[in-house]
């Protein structure tokens, strides 16, 4: 214990600030001084024997000024063209969908902290930062309304009579902004006639499940789909199966955020952001491909304003879509026979039907329910819904006896023909000096006959599941859609090994051109009968991976 001794004006408050102690402790210590604020000149202070340091006299530096930060504008990080256009890439990108992000993501996984240089330029701008079922104002039908606005999705088709269902989304993240999420692999007979073999579709399959998340649990539970999949499996069906859907179902734990359940290519670049430095420029519309030597050298690029820039790169990636991909080679002057042919497609049948659900347990959940095409079934059945209350949100489900089975449909396998093609027009040019396409397209007898077959099929299906088609709002109870209505357009880049029948390699690369590659719908040989999306990006992950060996 120390005894002080108070100086002229001191007070229990002037001494602890002195003394660097806390008045608090003074003042419990001392209780003969009546006030902390009171002159105590000449009188005795006890001080604790082990007096704590005042709060406010800590030995704490004060925080440095706050200097502002190297702020974004937009909610991805671009760069400006003209900068691009002073680097040269190891590998340039174009297009931001499917591919191109799953490219991407693949060559900043494996490149890491390396030196090499990526870029990347998508035609359009920046729409939306997740898939639209992620964003809480939209279900399904705002979320259909939207995409069908044509300052999102432009109808190509209008002037396509061959192929009049024809949609062209030029965005960042592309039709990956608004895809049914159904991701089915290919039927393993559909490999025999590609230049990659069973054992390496099982590896790279694998990889896309998984950075996509893809999953048959989303309806697990649900009684609708239960008890339907239950009937169809004891009533000719036996495949039948939940949907395989690329939805992250993981819940947020230790702090970790799940919060895009629906996948999009935004994730890939997420991804990408977080393991390597990339350039990235929107509303950079490539028009051609540059070579030299026999090889690839870059990129022409224009801006809305027309202004035009060459981005030098080793290696470019084309991964644009079905059409825009062949434009550009065409436009180009590469030479190919087989490019721009072979468009394939889905042929797509869609119905309208009714559900009683009466005697079903109160909670219907969701319907998500996948017949996958077979050897002997060359068509594939999808169920969905129902009404589009699986992506409803904050949109009240009501009690009802009956249900509309949404998104109740049919895709039938397209032979891959020479004859259906996309072509430049040989007399217009768009605002960019570029010739617009034309689609040269028809289903061939064997196409019909599938066409017939799917339609039979989904008579079955809904006798055995207790579905009753009927007419509705006008709308035919079946009906066939115009071609491309399915958006699952293919094959105008075809791989193989023949440069008279197929545009590049088994790894996507030009034939004759070396450092020039395909990553997009355009490669696939052939279509089978399933959504196309989880093939596209398993290839164009195998082509990263080729590219990066060639880059060693």
């Amino acid at each position: 214990m120390k005894i002080y001794v108070a100086d002229d004006g001191d007070t229990l408050r002037t001494i602890a600030k002195k003394n660097g102690v806390q008045v608090l402790d003074l003042i419990f210590i001392n209780p003969h001084i009546a006030s902390p604020d009171q002159n105590i000149a000449g009188r005795q202070v006890i001080f604790p024997a082990s007096a704590r340091p005042d709060r406010n006299q800590a030995n704490i530096p004060p925080c440095p000024p706050a200097q502002p930060p190297d702020y974004l504008d937009h909610w991805i990080p671009l760069t400006p063209l003209n900068q691009m256009a002073k680097t040269e890439y190891d590998v340039i990108i174009v297009g931001t969908g499917a591919g191109g992000g799953s490219v991407l993501w693949r060559l900043c996984e494996q490149w890491g902290r390396s030196g090499k240089r990526i870029g990347v330029v998508e035609a359009g701008d920046l729409l939306l930062q997740t898939h639209a079922w992620n964003i809480p104002t939209f279900d399904g039908e705002r979320g259909w309304r939207y995409f069908s606005n044509p300052k999102v999705s432009i109808p190509i088709g209008n002037s396509l009579p061959e192929y009049s269902g024809a949609r062209n989304i030029l965005t960042f993240g592309g039709k990956t902004l608004f895809w049914g999420l159904v991701s089915p692999r290919m039927h393993i007979t559909e490999f025999a006639g590609w230049p990659v073999t069973v054992k390496e579709m099982e590896k790279y399959y694998n990889i896309a499940e998984q950075v996509m998340d893809v999953n048959k649990e989303f309806s697990k539970g649900s009684s609708i789909t239960e008890i339907l999949l239950e009937r169809l499996r004891e009533n000719g069906f036996p495949d039948a199966l939940f949907t395989p859907l690329a939805v992250d179902l993981e819940p947020t734990n230790y702090g970790e955020f799940h919060s895009n359940v629906a996948f999009s290519s935004i994730l890939f670049f997420a991804r990408a952001l977080n393991l390597k430095s990339f350039d990235l420029a929107v509303k950079a519309r490539a028009v051609q491909v540059l070579t030299e030597d026999g090889g690839a050298s870059g990129v022409r690029v224009m801006t809305p304003e027309k202004n035009s820039y060459i981005i030098k790169a080793k290696t470019v990636v084309l991964a644009a879509n079905a059409f825009e991909t062949p434009r550009i080679l065409l436009n180009s002057g590469i030479p190919g026979k087989a490019i721009g042919h072979y468009l394939t497609n889905h042929s797509f049948i869609t119905a309208n039907g009714f559900l009683n659900t009466k005697d079903f347990p109160e909670v219907l959940g969701t319907l998500d329910i996948l017949i996958p095409y077979t050897e002997d079934l060359p068509y594939q059945l999808q169920l969905g819904g129902p009404e589009g209350y699986q992506v409803y949100h904050y949109k009240e489900k009501p009690r009802k006896d009956e249900w509309d089975i949404g998104f109740y449909g049919a895709f039938g396998k397209v032979e891959s023909r020479f004859e259906n093609r996309v072509s430049l027009d040989p007399v217009r040019r768009d605002e960019y000096g570029v010739p617009p396409i034309q689609v040269h397209f028809s289903y061939s007898e064997k196409d019909q006959a599938v066409i017939r077959q799917m339609g039979s099929a989904m008579r079955q299906a809904s006798s055995v599941m207790g579905i009753r088609l009927a007419s509705e709002n006008g709308q035919p109870e079946m009906c066939l859609r115009p071609p491309g209505a399915d958006f699952h357009e293919s094959g105008t880049c075809r791989m193989g090994y023949d440069p008279s029948t197929s545009a590049t390699n088994q790894y996507g690369q030009i034939h004759g051109i070396s450092g020039l590659y395909i990553a997009d719908n355009s490669v696939l040989p052939s279509n089978g009968a399933a959504n196309p999306t989880l093939t596209t990006v398993a290839l164009a992950i195998r082509s990263a991976d080729h590219i990066i060996e060639q880059l060693k």
